[in-house]
């Protein structure tokens, strides 16, 4: 190694005339190439597609009916309100028609398995509940998106969901919503605009507090504003002119509000004698029956074992025939790992599982395929991406020191994002991760096969380790003490970049193990930083990263969705390039051409000008290489074979997780395939913070 790169710089930088003459030769060949297309893939499924209207409603029915052991044991008892008492004044109707199985019955449980752990249960406080659909039980938020893969695509809009409807003002600017009157929180506290408000005021506008989806007040536009008119309306105040692109922000988890009853007595700015800190951590894992909007509750925890949620006897939504929803008594979450919950789910020890590790593919479409399997796969497009980010920010964010302010001054350099990116063999990359046709060459931007995606205005750099080392020499980036890595120009130390990356996902380890292997011979150490999940999103939040490894968000599959995060629209929306200790973006003329196009794309609802637009930004994106694609695979939704109501054609991600997109309240099991699961059967969740259930 050493002794290559010696012979390379001598050949190289022994004369400024050798030296130009190498770089005129580099800039004046075409160093972009032809994109292969993704390989044929025939065990993807595709959707039902239908309206918005096909799928729910809100209005009042004759009756309402629930287990037959709730209304024994409790409202009999005297201990819970009748159910009609305790649903809204109109809940939220699930239609017949749009139910793969139709209307279903009580019981049961699903088995999830998880590699998160939950940090508690303050969500929009920026703790983790461990991933992998907990949170998109627990929350419900204004909007919806998860089931819009089935949407057709000229109606497509988000879901109503706490909002059940909205209207603009004749100028466009004013957004008011109507929520959903007389639901409660699963304690039996009303909902209404309070806890709205308090997310938008004391979370989202507070900036000690960082809800862990990101949610920022310019996600929602620059200047946007939001007034509660009455308990059940709300009104926004945008800039723009009808940029109904923020009404996908409303969804998960950018606008899910928390139980301000709950939250608001520990936040500082009620309870001066708390931190930030102890409000973000109030309430841990161990404190049982928070109060949710969603299906399910959290009645038991067992650090490194499980966590058990039971139905909310509150939940606000029903079937046509006024069955209170959700017809699954039980979640289970075994804490384990991200690999695991793969294995448990092909074997049957588990329910549900969305298969996203490229490296388990093949094993589990052979168990799969055998008629014996307790559960079936479901492929979806290639909407999982990786991509190796670099920290653009130049003025202060995350405080780096002199090598890694060093090392942002190169990263906001075109030609060394060129010599990476086509350093690297994406290829071999995808081959590392899994054989077949599975993977596919990713140069950056939107994904494949999405809407939005146009191969036509996608910049390729094909690999070429040789025009690479010439694009870092002529950079001045040398190996000057010949110890077989590049040093830093005028005078500086031996060229050491770290790479951020997950511990949790054998995917992320893997890719980031292979962009440190293929650099290497490039003459740059890259040195792995590998962190479990959580610890990895904290030092992403917080800027302390050069490079990460990181699979890329829903903002590169369905665009309308995140779609201020596709560029540094505001201090705070982008993953890699945030405002410095002076609040300010130190953004490149290429940045400030994608912030320009995403704001037009979010300001605009013409569908030809919105594709026009996001040619433009796909073609700006991979000219300049903002980030460096690596690979793009499709995910798989494993489900055990008893459950019932799973749509055709749910992916594992596209608006959202499988776990949002099957609509788990409608999910059943049929009476005769129902196992004994439950841990807790004919129980109910208890008092906020008391143990367990009742």
């Amino acid at each position: 190694m050493g002794g290559f790169m010696k012979r390379h710089t001598i050949a190289l930088g022994g004369a400024g005339l050798m030296l130009g003459v190498s770089l005129l030769a580099i800039h004046a060949q075409e160093l972009t190439g032809e994109l292969p297309d993704p390989p044929a893939f025939a065990a993807q499924s595709e959707p039902n597609f239908v309206s918005v209207t096909d799928i729910l409603e809100y209005k009042a029915l004759p009756e309402y009916h629930e287990p037959d052991w709730v209304t024994k044991k409790y409202v009999d008892a005297g201990t819970l309100p009748p159910v009609k008492d305790r649903l809204p004044k109109e809940p939220m109707v699930y239609k017949t028609g749009d139910m793969p199985d139709g209307i279903g019955v009580y019981g049961d449980t699903m088995r999830h398995v998880i590699g998160g752990r939950p940090e508690g249960w303050n969500y929009i406080g920026g703790q983790s509940q461990g991933w992998g659909g907990i949170d998109i039980g627990l929350s419900e938020c204004l909007t919806r998106t998860g089931p819009l893969f089935e949407i057709k695509a000229d109606e497509l809009e988000p879901l109503p969901n706490l909002a059940k409807s909205w209207e603009w003002s004749e100028d466009g600017h004013e957004l008011t919503m109507h929520l959903i009157e007389g639901a409660k929180w699963s304690d039996g506290d009303a909902f209404d605009a309070d806890d709205v408000m308090f997310y938008w005021n004391d979370n989202v506008n507070d900036t000690n507090v960082s809800p862990l989806n990101g949610a920022t007040p310019e996600t929602f536009g620059v200047g946007t504003t939001l007034e509660a008119l009455d308990p059940y309306t709300i009104k926004w105040t945008f800039k723009e002119v009808r940029p109904t692109q923020y009404l996908y922000a409303m969804a998960y988890g950018t606008f899910c509000p928390g139980p301000s009853h709950i939250l608001k007595p520990e936040h500082p700015k009620y309870n001066t004698a708390n931190t930030y800190e102890q409000y973000k951590n109030a309430f841990p894992p161990e404190y049982m029956n928070i109060p949710v909007m969603g299906a399910w509750v959290p009645v038991e925890y067992r650090a490194d074992d499980i966590i058990v949620m039971r139905r909310n006897p509150y939940y606000w939504k029903v079937d046509e025939a006024g069955n209170q929803l959700p017809y699954l008594n039980e979640m289970h979450y075994r804490l384990s790992t991200w690999a695991d919950r793969d294995v448990q789910a092909v074997a049957g020890s588990g329910d549900f599982s969305n298969l996203e590790q490229a490296e388990s593919f093949v094993e589990s479409l052979k168990r799969s395929a055998e008629d014996s399997a307790p559960a079936r796969l479901q492929f979806g497009a290639r909407t999982i991406g990786y991509a190796l980010r670099m920290n653009f920010s130049a003025n202060g964010w995350g405080e780096p020191d002199a090598r890694g302010q060093a090392i942002r001054e190169l990263n906001r350099n075109l030609d060394f994002r060129k010599a990476v990116s086509i350093a690297l063999d994406r290829q071999r990359l995808g081959d590392s991760l899994v054989r077949g046709p599975f993977t596919a060459i990713y140069p950056g931007g939107l994904y494949a096969g999405t809407a939005f995606y146009d191969k036509a205005s996608t910049v390729y750099y094909p690999y070429n380790i040789e025009a690479a080392n010439t694009l870092l020499d002529g950079l001045g980036l040398t190996d000057t003490d010949g110890n077989g890595i590049r040093n830093l120009a005028n005078g500086g130390g031996d060229l050491e970049i770290t790479l951020l990356a997950n511990t949790d996902y054998g995917t992320d380890t893997n890719l980031a193990e292979g962009v440190i292997a293929q650099l290497e011979p490039l003459g740059i150490r890259v040195i792995a930083n590998f962190q479990t999940g959580t610890a990895r999103d904290d030092m992403a939040q917080a800027g302390q990263f050069d490079w990460s490894v990181e699979r890329q968000g829903s903002e590169m599959v369905s665009v309308v969705q995140g779609t201020t995060a596709l560029a540094p629209t505001g201090p705070r929306t982008s993953y890699f390039h945030r405002a410095g200790t002076d609040g300010t973006l130190d953004l490149l003329p290429f940045e400030q051409e994608l912030v320009d196009t995403v704001n037009a794309f979010v300001a605009t609802s013409d569908n030809a000008e919105r594709v026009a637009l996001m040619k433009k930004y796909q073609h700006t994106y991979t000219e300049n290489v903002y980030s460096v694609g690596l690979t793009q695979y499709p995910g798989a939704l494993i489900v055990n074979k008893r459950f019932a109501n799973i749509p055709a054609g749910a992916p594992i991600f596209m608006f959202n997780w499988a776990e949002d997109n099957i609509i788990r309240e409608r999910v059943f099991v049929p009476a005769d395939k129902q196992g004994d699961y439950e841990l807790h059967p004919e129980t109910l969740p208890g008092k906020p913070g008391g143990a367990g259930p009742v």
